[in-house]
């Protein structure tokens, strides 16, 4: 997408204070320890309100993310050494059938939707991360390592606690974060067992409108917000 483009995202986000359904923005995050965006993410607009975005990672987007400063994908490389290793930004083609994002303001946390092949609902997926930042062009946030899968049984399981554990013998993850991190973690699982929502709101049945185009990534995918706003 050009610069006009970029523009075009910015007074759709002005507009309202909202963005309205349909409108490209970008979901970004910076590298943990550092103020460098390393993950960017064109995403299309579901719902945006006071208490939810819900944004489309539609199949085949253009995405930027980290990989070695050699090339190798992050999740190749042992974790002994995973977040040590020097590191570069790749661009790559989002694959599989997309997900839907899930994120409610101040909510340390995102819950993402997987399905399969014939659109056949998988799990859901919280991300633990910083409660997102909102600026004209998109969210900003920072991933915190752990994660919880939650199936349509309701049963659900920590995942990546060893990469949360080398995060932290790294000093990517300190003491204060590593609590925040663990009661941010115990709240989303009380939710969970309560199947309190999102998981109650039916949005595994939910379905991209077909008229939406595949978001282009801007040039400046990596520009610092003007402005910042929870």
């Amino acid at each position: 997408m050009a610069e006009g483009g970029a523009t075009m995202r910015e007074d759709a986000g002005r507009a309202a204070g909202h963005w309205a359904p349909g409108t490209q923005i970008l979901w970004r995050y910076r590298e943990n320890g550092g103020a460098r965006i390393h993950i960017a993410r064109p995403v299309t607009v579901v719902r945006d309100g006071p208490e939810l975005l819900a944004v489309w990672l539609a199949p085949g987007t253009e995405c930027v993310k980290p990989v070695l400063a050699d090339g190798t994908p992050v999740h190749q490389e042992p974790l002994g050494t995973r977040y040590t290793k020097p590191r570069a930004v790749v661009r790559g083609r989002w694959s599989g059938t997309g997900v839907l994002k899930l994120a409610r303001p101040g909510e340390p946390w995102s819950v993402w939707l997987f399905w399969g092949p014939g659109r056949r609902f998988k799990n859901w997926y919280v991300n633990l991360e910083e409660p997102l930042a909102r600026w004209a062009g998109g969210v900003d946030s920072e991933d915190h390592f752990l994660d919880i899968s939650v199936h349509p049984d309701r049963t659900w399981r920590w995942l990546d606690e060893d990469e949360f554990a080398q995060a932290r013998r790294d000093g990517l993850v300190d003491s204060a974060l590593a609590t925040r991190v663990r009661a941010a973690g115990r709240a989303a699982v009380e939710v969970i067992e309560a199947w309190g929502p999102p998981f109650t709101d039916g949005w595994e049945n939910w379905r991209p409108d077909p008229s939406w185009t595949v978001p282009s990534l801007p040039q400046d995918w990596d520009r610092t917000p003007a402005h910042v706003s929870s």
